[in-house]
């Protein structure tokens, strides 16, 4: 059975799968620039801008934040949040001082149904 899922997870999931495809066609654009010149930090931003990479981060991180802002307020529903309220704001709390803690809720909120 296919999970359903909100619209903050669908968008977090095109955003994520855009954002590696980009990051595929950066790689493979770097490869293919270094054989022919040096990738200095230039070159580099040039190609981050040209393979529509840069534009992918941003719409990763707009998604990641608005999955996080979706999963914090629809969490508070939940027996298990009631029982663990100190605990669990204190994550939310920490996500923008520690990309795990980030990563973690990210992962938390996609287990959310």
């Amino acid at each position: 059975m296919k999970p359903i899922y909100s619209k903050a997870q669908l968008d977090y999931l095109k955003a994520k799968t855009n954002f590696e495809n980009k990051a595929s066609i950066l790689e493979k654009k770097i490869e293919t620039t270094r054989k022919t010149r040096e990738v200095t930090q230039e070159v580099m931003e040039g190609l981050v801008m040209e393979t529509g990479f840069h534009d992918a981060y941003n719409e990763l991180v707009i998604s990641e934040n608005e999955l996080i802002e979706w999963s914090h307020s629809t969490i508070k529903h939940e027996k298990t949040y009631r029982e663990n309220k100190q605990p669990i704001e204190q994550m939310y709390d920490n996500l923008n001082t520690s990309p795990e803690m980030r990563a973690q809720i990210i992962q938390l909120a996609m287990k959310i149904r």
